[in-house]
């Protein structure tokens, strides 16, 4: 064998060598569902810029937003002309007390942060509350989220502490049909013959807070059944239908209230309207005939006083499509379900490692905000930082770089809007919380998604900075006379 073919042969292999290594490289991200490591000839010569970005988000984090434009001050000024001024000065100066021995943003979610004008983000919720601890009505609380809540996951554990507190007992509102009732532990739900129609997905319709309508077709049927994994979820008082059209439909309700079976023609209506049914509840059976035309949202179950707390949870969902909800709707859901606090939990659809600038999300949300302030203007408004969420590099896993920037951005949304914020990713123990929460069996293997444990954690952690702002509150209402 002479030199010339030696060398080809050895120039051939190291061409091959290199193909498979730079095919290796361009191996997606998942097989199968599994992650795995790529092939990086050049990972010792890189450098790493996500590790410089998360170090300089983290101190981003750790002191107070940089967002003071006039923009926010001319909306908080426009607010104090509904304000007296000197409560305003006296709140400011009573929050700022408050804050001297925290640091100036809550990097560990033991508190909520209120960038209101005179830090009154929560007074209707709070007067509500009192109200209900004195039997004198209900609380609403529209909980709105994706998938991170989907099943009552969260919202669960902090309803019933809520409930237990204040007053209330039942698991709110239940739309008529959901691809997820199986997994969902705190109500039995079963149903047939509904076509599903989304705000995700279809824009021929017009929607409100639950951001979905069915359909019914003949003989369409939805069936509920309390639970007793919590106590304030197994009897209710009150049966509510929610639907928005309907022409000339019947309905059949059998319920362990009542000896008999119940038939009646439900109103016409081109709006969103309600059908209660009182008593003492355990479970219940609707069928509907005669359905041509009729559009359902969905069934509550719950009491007359007290805490209610509605799970609008829309998988898919980065918060930026409640700028599509239709204000006649909302208005007509209001004055029915007359909401006193709306959650916004979103982000999981929003973050991604290609990204680390969210300036565009920041404002477009802030948007969001005011057309949900617009729709409903009786409700505060509580916006939840995004949870943390891991990723594989280096054979562990580790957060996403990304979650601190979209973080970072949302608590600016909440200054610029005014309104209050809770981090969920500090409360969950910030950096690589998420690994724990996976080997804890928080958490799924996804090391984005809670399990009902996990959910239990960040729930309660809610409900607790609740009532350190409720109690905050109270005490300058007493200064204040």
């Amino acid at each position: 064998m002479n030199k010339d073919t030696t060398f080809g042969r050895l120039i051939g292999i190291l061409f091959i060598t290199m193909f498979v290594c730079l095919a290796l490289y361009m191996l997606p991200d998942t097989i199968l569902g599994y992650k795995i490591k790529k092939v990086d000839l050049l990972s010792d010569l890189r450098i790493k810029d996500d590790s410089v970005s998360i170090d300089q988000l983290k101190r981003k984090l750790a002191i107070a937003d940089s967002l003071l434009t006039d923009s926010i001050n001319k909306a908080r000024l426009a607010q104090s002309a509904e304000t007296d001024s000197f409560s305003i000065a006296l709140r400011d100066s009573l929050y700022k007390a408050m804050q001297s021995s925290w640091s100036a943003a809550d990097s560990q979610g033991v508190r909520l942060e209120d960038f209101s004008l005179g830090h009154v983000g929560l007074k209707r919720f709070f007067a509500a509350l009192k109200n209900a601890q004195e039997r004198r009505g209900q609380v609403r609380i529209a909980f709105m989220g994706d998938s991170f809540i989907e099943g009552d996951i969260m919202v669960a554990d902090f309803r019933n502490a809520m409930q237990q507190k204040f007053g209330g007992r039942g698991v709110g509102f239940v739309p008529i049909a959901s691809s997820v009732s199986q997994y969902r532990p705190t109500v039995e739900h079963h149903f047939g013959g509904w076509n599903t129609f989304s705000l995700l997905t279809d824009k021929s319709k017009k929607y409100t807070l639950p951001g979905m309508v069915f359909e019914a077709q003949e003989g369409a049927n939805a069936n509920f059944r309390t639970v007793s994994r919590y106590a304030t979820l197994r009897e209710v008082s009150t049966l509510k239908l929610v639907y928005e059209q309907n022409a000339n439909s019947q309905v059949q309700l059998v319920s362990n209230s009542s000896a008999d079976t119940t038939y009646q023609d439900l109103p016409a209506t081109n709006t969103v309207t309600q059908r209660t049914w009182t008593g003492h509840f355990t479970n219940a059976s609707f069928r509907f005939n005669r359905t041509e035309g009729l559009r359902v949202l969905g069934v509550s179950m719950e009491d007359t006083t007290g805490v209610v707390v509605d799970n609008y949870s829309l998988r898919g969902n980065s918060g930026l499509i409640l700028e599509q909800m239709d204000p006649s709707r909302c208005e007509a859901l209001n004055a029915i379900r007359r909401y006193d606090l709306i959650v916004l939990q979103y982000g999981l659809n929003v973050v991604s490692d290609e990204m680390l600038h969210y300036g565009w999300y920041r404002q477009r949300m802030v948007q969001v905000i005011k057309h949900v302030q617009r729709c409903f203007p009786n409700a505060d408004i509580l916006l939840l930082g995004v949870s943390d969420r891991s990723r594989q590099e280096e054979g562990t896993f580790k957060t996403m770089p990304a979650v601190l920037a979209l973080l970072h951005a949302q608590r600016q949304i909440a200054q610029q809007a005014g309104v209050c914020f809770w981090n969920v990713f500090g409360a969950m123990g910030g950096e690589n919380s998420m690994v724990r929460y996976v080997d804890n069996n928080w958490a799924s293997k996804d090391y984005t998604h809670l399990s009902f444990r996990g959910g239990k954690e960040i729930g309660m952690s809610l409900f607790k900075a609740v009532l350190i702002e409720k109690q905050f509150y109270d005490e300058a209402e007493k200064a204040l006379r």
